[in-house]
């Protein structure tokens, strides 16, 4: 199995910027996908970004598009959330989630190991 830790959540102002980091550890010398997702408060978990294993696909959910970009360094094991243009509607916990596989995922149910969440707040 694959364990995940969020870092690098905070305050930030709109039109900020803020990144997130996911270090994974375990099971990393095999293929392992890599996605972020969002809960606000009241409000149902949605997909943020996912990265395939080679990092050469990438998945943005419309609302973060052109603004957020995930990467990741294999060698670190580690997967990085820039997130740019910062909006208060980004306002949530974010969650680091992963799954064995070469092949991104949008869908949180098709993710196994999750991190403990980070929160990130943006100041009007």
């Amino acid at each position: 199995q694959v364990h995940v830790v969020e870092s690098g959540g905070g305050l930030g102002q709109a039109g900020g910027s803020l990144r997130l980091s996911c270090a994974a550890s375990g099971r990393t010398f095999s293929p392992y996908v890599v996605g972020w997702f969002r809960q606000a408060p009241g409000k149902e978990r949605e997909f943020v970004t996912a990265i395939s294993w080679s990092g050469d696909t990438t998945h943005y959910a419309d609302s973060v598009k052109g603004r957020f970009t995930i990467s990741r360094d294999n060698a670190k094991n580690t997967v990085y959330l820039q997130m740019n243009s910062l909006k208060p509607e980004d306002t949530a916990v974010y969650y680091c989630a992963a799954r064995m596989g070469r092949i991104a995922r949008i869908s949180w149910n098709e993710y196994d190991y999750w991190g403990q969440g980070t929160q990130v707040t943006v100041s009007s």
